[in-house]
């Protein structure tokens, strides 16, 4: 009997084991430098595989011929007035751990905590690339050329490579979204106040979260803000960021992505154009090869959601019809749409144009590679290349048929734009103004 019990003893101490470890194991698995939606380095969200989807291939005998790419910026500091945040964030710190050791609760703080200043504190300058950015574009760069050495053999011209670029522009919040974040920031507040008896504020986890953001993406540093969250936090407050960037930037609203028919309108132009160099056999150096856009978030979120991409299920048939989309969904839930996918530091699409042999019922197609990977389009079957003919007519012609001008120019009992919009129409027609030169077209660069 006694036998028995030890061993019904030692089984039980295994199972807790195994459930302990496994626990350990989930924990340690989760790389928070995955998760931190836009502010993801891109060495860290552009290998995120969907293990779902298999490429498919461009017909055998094609070459490419042009390359449309639009990229957003690489990692970079955080901006002055985020900077000024985290000194607010430092000062508030540690009247609260002062209150902790007055109240004999010091142990439980975490030691980072006491006399924490922040890394930017007193710096002038914010929003600037920093080295891994660059970095980040230089070795995409390197790889593109190499992957693509027939459209990159040459010297550069500008003629050949046309390099366009943006600078400085922001858009402004939305009272509505915050309203959205707020009960997963009280839950989690109340959740590490308890934690660690500090009085945290709904603002403090705000900006804890954001700190551990920008130390993770920035520093490499992930076990003191970061480590104030558990894994199921993390992907809660990450989830709110990919809310924030739904909804300002990509398929929350359909204006959004509306207001980069300019671009993809140049995109499909650039396109015709060098089909038409190739079937008059222009000599090498006397066409374009390659567009290259280097822009923000509010450039290559909405340039995504034109052509489709991390779309659920029937939502492309919706979105061309320009009706709303449901909220990515929540945590535990698995979801497509993911900032830190869509567009993390360096995040970028590519447009390539292949000339295939003449035996072959189509003899141009269109690849479109999201962060250097082949990604399906809705447009294109499901496929991540397609027919020339066939990206025109399901994936750009249902929005080319908008009108610009009179999209960004409505009256305002009709659209309320906010100063933010404005700004990105203002952008987009400094960015793109080949065939945008109707009268009211704006030439200022942001």
């Amino acid at each position: 009997m006694g036998m028995a019990r030890d061993m019904a003893a030692v089984a039980l101490l295994l199972m807790l084991s195994a459930i302990v470890g496994a626990g350990s194991a989930a924990e340690e698995a989760f790389d928070v430098r995955k998760h931190l939606s836009t502010v993801t380095r891109y060495g860290a969200g552009k290998d995120v595989a969907n293990n779902a989807y298999v490429p498919s291939s461009v017909p055998d005998g094609c070459t490419p011929i042009h390359l449309n790419l639009v990229a957003r910026h690489g990692t970079r500091s955080p901006t002055k007035k985020r900077m000024r945040e985290l000194e607010n964030l430092a000062s508030h710190i540690q009247e609260l751990v002062k209150d902790a050791e007055e109240k004999n609760l010091a142990q439980i703080v975490p030691a980072w905590l006491r006399g924490w200043t922040s890394p930017w504190k007193g710096k002038v300058k914010g929003g600037e690339l920093i080295s891994k950015g660059e970095d980040e574009l230089y070795d995409l760069g390197i790889r593109i050329r190499e992957r693509f050495p027939e459209l990159f053999s040459q010297d550069y011209h500008p003629d050949m490579y046309t390099l366009k670029a943006t600078q400085n522009f922001r858009k402004k919040q939305e009272p509505a979204v915050d309203k959205l974040k707020e009960p997963i920031l009280d839950e989690i507040t109340g959740a590490i106040a308890s934690r660690y008896k500090l009085n945290f504020t709904r603002q403090d986890t705000s900006s804890l979260w954001f700190l551990c953001k920008q130390e993770a993406s920035l520093l490499d540093i992930t076990n003191q803000a970061c480590a104030l969250f558990n894994p199921d936090e993390m992907a809660l407050l990450e989830w709110t960021d990919d809310l924030e960037v739904f909804i300002l930037k990509g398929y929350g609203k359909a204006l959004n992505y509306r207001m980069g028919v300019p671009l993809l309108k140049d995109v499909v132009q650039s396109m015709e154009e060098a089909i038409q160099a190739n079937e008059e056999k222009h000599p090498p150096g006397s066409y374009e090869k390659a567009r290259l856009r280097f822009a923000h978030a509010e450039t290559v979120v909405p340039f995504s959601c034109l052509l489709g991409l991390f779309l659920e299920g029937s939502e492309f048939q919706q979105i061309q019809r320009e009706q709303p989309l449901p909220l990515p969904p929540k945590p535990p839930h698995n979801r497509n749409w993911m900032g830190s996918i869509v567009a993390p530091f360096s995040g970028n699409n590519m447009l390539v144009l292949y000339s295939c042999p003449a035996n072959l019922s189509n003899k141009y197609y269109v690849q479109v590679l999201h962060n250097e990977h082949p990604t399906p389009m809705p447009g294109c079957g499901g496929a991540d290349s397609c027919p020339f003919e066939v990206f025109k007519e399901k994936i750009a012609a249902p929005h080319l048929k908008h009108d610009y001008d009179a999209l960004c120019n409505v009256k305002a009992d009709q659209v309320e734009l906010s100063s933010g919009n404005s700004k990105l129409s203002a952008l987009y027609h400094w960015l793109f103004p080949s065939g945008i030169n109707e009268p009211g077209s704006h030439g200022n660069e942001l």
